[in-house]
């Protein structure tokens, strides 16, 4: 097997599984409205999985730098996520889809941010950009977003658990055939998880993220809700994330282009300072067709972001601890963060507006930039 016949398996996990991910993200909310749930119900609900991820993603991380293996852990989680899956789309009380979202958030939380860090080696090891293979997640999720919003559209939100164990089932095939990547080192010791802990200027970094990443969790949230308030169909809500998603496959296929002209923190600061723009003009276009067409600043926003984000933390990971830090960056990139969006997003939407909302993001956006720039300056040389 030659090596682009070998990243095969990995692009279709990456396509499936953020295939899936578009109908938690675009979708679920609007699901869990069917389902007769309030604003601060849904809220509450959401923010359950990045609660879940701050537990699941440094153990699943730490179980695969112990056991140096990342296909069999994989294997594991995606038998989880379609049993939990299958299950938990269909309860209908708030009870019962408390209960089963934690289980299913424990799987689903960890299959991206290891198949991130699998893909992240292999780009390394084959001397190739980890945009050429992280693009297929986001080509995944965009193809996704716009025929799952066509057919919520036609059958209802309410069959939403067909497609999902559906792609979820394709996720499960595919890891079984993924090429695992050895690592050179003695198994990690739970004790050597505190090397991490006492980075400080790791730990300063994850801190400085969340003024940015929090303003990208919210959007992430509440973007469907706030479409529809604005009197948007559901398929409208896929087409925007269609729009957002080829942006982001075209940073991530582009990047290895002109990624190393700068340093990552060069870029993130721009991508900051895109976000900033784009909840400015959310909160001031209130028309739906306006909302869509400024995602396509989604690829320029999250996708220089994040992977600039992750190329400057491996920097600071030693090699062997690479997944378990892998994984502690994703906890704060989507986890801490996604708690703090979902429930203050929440309350500031019910209480003060969409347009309140985006505003309100918009300056956390900028504050953000303007600690990196500061970060920068006393880390340069790293």
């Amino acid at each position: 097997m030659n090596n682009q016949t070998s990243l095969v398996p990995l692009k279709m996990l990456l396509f499936s599984f953020h295939g899936a991910n578009t109908m938690v993200v675009s979708f679920l909310p609007l699901l869990l409205t069917y389902r007769g749930l309030s604003g601060q119900e849904i809220g509450f609900i959401l923010a359950i999985g990045p609660t879940i991820s701050i537990i699941a993603q440094p153990f699943w991380g730490f179980m695969s730098d112990k056991y140096q293996t990342m296909q069999k852990i994989l294997i594991i989680t995606a038998i989880g996520l379609v049993v939990s899956s299958a299950i938990f789309f269909q309860m209908t009380t708030f009870l019962l889809i408390f209960i089963f979202a934690i289980f299913f958030y424990f799987f689903q939380s960890s299959i991206g941010p290891l198949a991130d860090s699998l893909a992240q080696r292999r780009a390394h090891m084959l001397g190739i950009p980890f945009g050429s293979i992280r693009t297929w997640g986001s080509i995944g999720f965009a193809i996704n977003a716009l025929l799952v919003g066509e057919l919520i559209d036609w059958v209802g939100v309410q069959y939403l658990v067909i497609p999902y164990v559906f792609m979820a089932s394709i996720v499960l095939i595919v890891s079984f055939r993924l090429a695992d990547v050895e690592v050179k080192a003695k198994p990690v010791q739970l004790g050597d998880v505190r090397i991490l802990l006492k980075n400080h200027r790791l730990l300063l970094y994850l801190l400085m993220l969340l003024l940015v990443t929090i303003t990208h969790r919210a959007n992430d949230n509440y973007i469907g809700l706030y479409i529809s308030e604005l009197g948007g169909r559901d398929s409208l809500v896929g087409w925007s994330w269609f729009m957002g998603v080829v942006s982001e496959a075209l940073v991530f296929a582009f990047a290895g282009k002109w990624f190393r002209k700068f340093h990552p923190l060069i870029f993130m600061v721009g991508a900051a300072l895109i976000y900033a723009t784009r909840w400015f003009l959310y909160g001031y276009f209130t028309e739906p067709l306006g909302i869509v067409a400024f995602q396509f600043m989604h690829g320029l926003s999250f996708g220089v972001f994040y992977l600039a984000a992750f190329q400057y933390v491996s920097r600071l990971i030693p090699e062997k601890l690479q997944a378990t830090g892998h994984l502690l960056f994703t906890t704060v990139f989507f986890g801490i963060s996604g708690i703090v969006a979902s429930l203050g997003g929440g309350y500031v939407l019910d209480t003060f507006g969409g347009t309140t909302l985006y505003y309100i993001l918009g300056i956390m956006a900028t504050t953000g930039s303007v600690l990196i720039i500061l970060y920068h300056a006393a880390f340069s040389k790293y």
